[in-house]
């Protein structure tokens, strides 16, 4: 079982406190599979930037194989022709500058829908769970801007969105033991009962992605075309991603990356910057006082208008060190043997980036269990993937 016993529930934690014994870069051996532990901003560069070409491919995992229907979304797709040009098409379709513009108005309603609720739930003085309000939130945005639905109208409103969601990243993160124990593993997962949990998670969201299907066939006197009706035009016209025809499995997994990345890291960002804000009263102070004193009496924000607020902008990279959305970036498989601080990492090693570790690393933050925005004052620090020190979506490829 190699170091597989010294991994607890909270794996990123575990690992952090066996990087202040050992190091920045750890070997260990994951059963049969050797792996490396990054935990450094330094030593993560060194892999996402320098050797980006060396590292850029991803191990076969039972999870997000079963999630991704044989690895045919973006995030755990192996680098290929597939991986370029469907990430070129989510780019262009998903996150163009011109798409973030035109979704505002929906960000707008359901804003304005959530403070309503607290209104509601203050003025009654009855308790919120924030963690719940911020997810059906995020739920509600996705769907609207993404699938072309109301949040309601879907599956998931049935109650049990969070849990859903939770159990999907479950276990497309859970440690498997037919990863890493040849000929047996997939016994023992069957026996803790992961392969009936994951075989159940794969057929909710199954579920949702047919009724997505359903809903766009049944609608077809549409103003505009969404990005699932964009899908399913290109499936229909037999287009080619990769080396490929487009099908049914494909567009499911593509629509795993926009639910599950779209949904849950937003949300999780929003409850503990509001958790930090709580228990830290200075800081909730100045960024109140910042919004009042910038925005004065208006009654929405606009995109434009956060480009004042730089206070705020503070407390969210402050959240992101904290607690980044992935502890541990997506697990890398390294093509080419290349060296980090001198240790030879050999190809078939599967990497992976402790995000959490470095957010809490004394070398690079002063004071580092502290909630301190100010830290970000006069920082060209930023969340695109070129400082290492902060890496809330990762970096490389």
């Amino acid at each position: 079982i190699g170091n597989l016993h010294q991994i607890g529930e909270l794996q990123h934690q575990s690992l952090w406190n066996l990087s202040k014994k050992y190091g920045p870069v750890m070997h260990m051996k994951l059963g049969k599979v050797p792996t490396v532990i990054l935990s450094s901003s330094d030593t993560a560069r060194q892999a996402l930037k320098d050797h980006d070409l060396d590292c850029c491919s991803r191990p076969t995992l039972a999870g997000p194989k079963a999630l991704s229907y044989n690895y045919l979304d973006i995030g755990f797709s192996p680098f290929n022709e597939y991986w370029k040009d469907i990430r070129k098409l989510a780019v262009m379709e998903l996150f163009s500058n011109k798409k973030v513009h035109s979704i505002q108005p929906i960000k707008d309603e359901e804003v304005k829908k959530l403070m309503d609720s607290m209104a509601e739930s203050a003025s009654q003085q009855t308790p919120v769970n924030l963690n719940v309000k911020l997810l059906t939130l995020t739920a509600s945005v996705v769907c609207r801007a993404t699938f072309g639905v109301t949040f309601e109208d879907t599956l998931l409103s049935d109650n049990n969105l969070g849990e859903i969601v939770r159990e999907a990243y479950e276990m497309m993160a859970s440690f498997s033991a037919s990863d890493f124990i040849p000929y047996v593993g997939w016994i023992i997962d069957r026996f803790t009962g992961l392969l009936g949990r994951r075989e159940k998670s794969v057929g909710d969201l199954d579920a949702f992605y047919e009724q997505m299907f359903d809903m766009h066939k049944e609608e077809k006197e549409r103003m505009s075309e969404d990005f699932v009706d964009m899908l399913l035009r290109l499936m229909k016209e037999e287009t080619v991603i990769g080396n490929g025809k487009l099908t049914r499995n494909h567009i499911k997994a593509i629509l795993m990356d926009v639910l599950l990345g779209g949904v849950d890291s937003s949300s999780i960002t929003m409850t503990w910057a509001m958790t930090e804000l709580a228990r830290n009263p200075r800081v909730m102070k100045k960024v109140q006082s910042e919004i009042r004193n910038q925005l004065g009496n208006k009654s929405k924000i606009s995109i434009d208008d956060t480009d004042k607020l730089s206070y705020l902008k503070m407390v969210i990279k402050e959240t992101w060190r904290l607690h980044p959305p992935a502890p541990l970036l997506g697990p890398k498989e390294v093509i080419n043997e290349f060296e980090i601080n001198g240790y030879v990492i050999q190809p078939k090693t599967m990497l992976q980036v402790n995000v959490w570790a470095i957010g809490r690393d004394p070398d690079t933050w002063k004071d580092p269990e502290m909630f301190l925005p100010e830290r970000f004052l006069d920082s060209n620090i930023d969340t695109k993937g070129q400082n290492f020190e902060l890496l809330p979506f990762g970096g490389g490829r």
